[in-house]
């Protein structure tokens, strides 16, 4: 049976103002330690109303819409621009240029602002490379990932505070431990597989915080760890006065005068280093048996067995792996904010992650890269409306699972395509 195009279109128009009305069209304030509601400014509810206008004839006119875009898309001549791109040396002309426009962006735009986005940027592609080992690779679902990235950044922090280890020394040992914990993590979870693995590492990452939230004596509970020292230049501090066992100051050495946008510029370069020295170790890896082996564990579990590969292995490796980079991204998140806290490392963190991971690509390390910059950035760019930041991150990820459900840039891998008309004539000759 049809259903009538304008009750059809009306639907969903007026769930979406049942579901706004008690989210935007309320708020609520907070007087004398009683909650008093009232209706929220005129220009939200003109949001809400232009929006269900907007979705009622966006579903009344579907189809000639559909028509339109398809219509638009054939009508456009195709630049074939990605059998260009795939080219090695475009390729490879194309990642120097770019690699050298980072280095150099920091020192033409000197912006502490625009710089202290760049390095969340940079630390958030360090977390989304790693949780893509394990879930985009290895296909294993981590609910828990922030976990070791906690792991990382507590390493460094009581490293520092209770021994003064510096950023350098404790760089290597934050990678470790929480490798090691990625490597204990592996154990019970070898037998489990999907709901099942997901439940497990979630429970992983909030034990993880709740760990660091009582064990008051040590790791400072809900106060955290302040005062943590920042990387230094080889012994070079980029503060405005040398502490007290230091060596010299950057602008001392060098006889400039002081700029606390040197120690900006100094962080973003380490940041960028360290994440292109993930993204060549996991290309590397990725290239070798053991990433065709994760990916062969991904696509199915059984055939990957019945070839006599070591489903324990293959595991261990990618929590390792993906445990490492976080731990390494941790270490450099408490250098860069000087104090960490439980609250930084919450499950909304590995939900962003995750939904890097998912948005880019699933494998992708370009995709990884492109939805870890749209995620932070975004909320940055539209600061007005950060009290509908989730909201946003919401419909962004139902936008992007109708229309382009295997992410930015799904991953490819190198083939080889015959001519089958050229065989069969040979072939009859």
């Amino acid at each position: 049976m049809m259903r009538n195009p304008f009750v059809a279109a009306l639907i969903p128009a007026v769930v979406f103002v049942l579901l706004a009305l008690p989210i935007l069209g309320i708020d609520l304030l907070n007087e004398s330690l009683m909650l008093k509601i009232q209706a929220a400014p005129a220009a939200d509810w003109m949001m809400i109303i232009i929006a269900a206008v907007a979705i009622f004839f966006i579903q009344l006119f579907r189809k000639p819409i559909d028509a339109g875009v398809t219509t638009f898309k054939e009508a456009v001549p195709s630049l074939n621009l990605k059998s260009y791109l795939v080219q090695p040396k475009v390729m490879r002309l194309l990642t120097i240029f770019l690699i050298l426009a980072l280095f150099l962006w920091p020192f033409l735009y000197e912006s502490r602002s625009g710089l202290d986005i760049s390095i969340k940027v940079l630390i958030y592609i360090m977390l989304g490379l790693g949780l893509n080992v394990v879930v985009g690779l290895a296909g294993l679902l981590d609910l828990g990932y922030v976990g070791f990235y906690a792991v990382g950044a507590y390493t460094y922090g009581l490293l520092n505070y209770y021994f003064g280890f510096s950023f350098w020394m404790a760089l290597p040992i934050a990678g470790g431990m929480a490798a090691l914990a990625g490597f204990l993590l592996g154990f019970p979870v070898l037998r489990l597989r999907g709901d099942y693995l997901a439940i497990v590492t979630l429970g992983f990452g909030e034990i993880i915080r709740i760990l660091l939230n009582n064990l008051t004596s040590i790791t400072g509970g809900p106060n955290g760890i302040t005062g943590i020292d920042r990387p230094t230049l080889f012994g070079l501090e980029f503060n405005r006065k040398l502490r007290d066992g230091g060596w010299d100051t950057f602008h001392g050495f060098f006889g400039i005068e002081y700029d606390p946008i040197y120690r900006m510029i100094f962080i973003y370069l380490l940041a960028l280093i360290l994440v292109l020295l993930c993204i060549y170790v996991i290309n590397r890896l990725q290239r070798m048996p053991i990433g065709r082996a994760w990916e062969a564990l991904r696509e199915d579990e059984i055939a990957c067995r019945s070839l006599g590969m070591s489903r324990t292995m293959i595991k261990l490796s990618a929590f390792t792996i993906g445990a490492t980079t976080a731990g390494f991204a941790g270490s450099f998140f408490a250098a860069y904010q000087g104090t960490i806290s439980p609250e930084s490392f919450v499950f909304i963190e590995s939900a962003i992650i995750l939904a890097i991971v998912v948005l880019g690509g699933m494998g992708s390390q370009v995709g990884v890269i492109l939805a870890a910059i749209v995620l932070t950035v975004l909320p940055e760019v539209a600061r007005e409306f950060s009290q509908f930041r989730m909201l946003m991150f919401g419909g962004l990820m139902v936008l992007m699972m109708i229309w382009r459900p295997q992410g930015f840039m799904p991953m490819t891998r190198p083939h080889i395509q015959l001519n089958s008309d050229k065989i069969q004539k040979e072939t009859a000759q």
